[in-house]
C-alpha cells in the first residue's frame, strides 16, 4: 500500500499539470472578498460549507487544512483571519498554496505527507481542521480520524467531507456507457482488489488515483471511536452523475473533539 501514496501522489501531480477543476488556485477578488470577511468554501462538490460550523471570528484560530492542498481553502480561510497549515501528499498541489499565498501576500504554512500520518505536528496543535472530500485516496480511513483526533485542541472541530460508499457498488463502464446501475461490487471497494489493473486503466486512465470506498462504519464510526462527537452533517451531489439522480454522492459532517471528554 505504500505504492498507492507514491502513486497517488504523482497522480495528483499530473492533475495539477492537466489542470483539474481541484487543483485551480482560486482568484485574487475571491481572496478580496475572504479579507472583507465575504467567503464561502466547499468540503464537496456543490454545497458551500455552512458558516455557522466554523468559529465567528477566525482571527487567532489555527487551522489544519488536511489533505486539502490546490491553492483554494486555506488561501481563502488565511485571507479571512485564521493562521493557517495545508497538508497534503502532492507537492505540486502545496506549490499552488504557495503561489496564491505568494501573489497575495499571505502567511501559509504547507507541509507534505500522508493524512494518515500527522506526526509531523505535536499534540493539541489545532483549532480547526478542513478536511474535504479526499480521504477516497487512502485504503484505510480510520487513522485519519485518530490522527485529526489527536493534533486538534480540546474543543477543536473537525469539518470532513468524504464520498458516500455506495457509489463504489455499481458497475462504472455500465452506468457511464449504457445509463444503468447494476450493483457489482462489495464494501470496502478497493481500486487494487474490487477490479484488475487492466480493468482501472481502461475506466480512468494511467494518470488517475487509485480510489478506496470505505464502509459508513468506518467513515463515520471512525470518528466516534476516534472519541469526536457529531454535531451535524449534509449531503451533496455529484452534477451530471447518474447516482447523484437517486441518492447523494456525498455526505459532510462536524465533529467536536469534547472539553474533557464530556459528551
Amino acid at each position: 500500500m505504500s505504492d498507492v501514496v507514491t502513486h497517488n501522489r504523482n497522480a495528483w501531480d499530473t492533475a495539477v499539470s492537466n489542470g483539474n477543476i481541484w487543483t485551480q488556485p482560486v482568484s485574487p477578488g475571491i481572496i478580496a472578498n475572504a479579507r472583507q470577511g465575504k467567503w464561502g468554501i466547499l468540503l464537496t462538490e456543490t454545497k458551500k460549507t455552512p458558516r455557522s460550523w466554523f468559529p465567528e471570528v477566525l482571527a487567532g484560530v489555527d487551522v489544519l487544512c488536511l489533505a486539502s492542498g490546490g491553492g483554494q481553502q486555506g488561501p481563502v480561510l488565511t485571507a479571512a483571519g485564521a493562521t493557517v497549515t495545508v497538508f497534503d501528499n502532492s507537492p505540486a498541489q502545496l506549490a499552488q498554496d504557495r503561489m496564491v499565498a505568494d501573489r497575495e501576500g499571505l502567511n501559509i504554512v504547507t507541509v507534505q505527507g500522508d493524512m494518515r500520518d500527522l506526526s509531523a505536528f505535536a499534540d493539541a496543535s489545532f483549532d480547526l481542521i478542513f478536511h474535504p472530500v479526499s480521504n477516497v485516496f487512502v485504503p484505510d480511513v480510520v487513522p485519519v480520524w485518530k490522527e485529526a483526533y489527536r493534533v486538534l485542541r480540546p474543543g477543536g472541530v473537525m469539518l470532513a467531507g468524504f464520498m458516500n460508499p455506495l457509489i463504489y457498488l455499481f458497475d462504472v463502464a455500465l452506468a457511464e456507457e449504457e445509463k444503468i446501475l447494476q450493483v457489482r461490487h462489495k464494501l470496502p471497494y478497493s481500486d487494487v482488489t474490487s477490479i484488475s489493473e487492466e480493468e482501472r486503466l481502461a475506466l480512468n486512465g494511467p494518470d488517475s488515483a487509485y480510489e478506496f470506498g470505505h464502509t459508513l462504519t468506518d467513515l463515520i464510526g471512525g470518528q466516534l471511536t476516534a472519541g469526536f462527537v457529531l454535531t451535524d452533517f449534509y449531503e451533496d451531489v455529484q452534477p451530471q452523475d447518474l447516482i447523484s439522480e437517486f441518492a447523494p454522492s456525498y455526505i459532510a459532517t462536524r465533529a467536536v473533539k469534547q472539553v474533557n471528554g464530556d459528551q
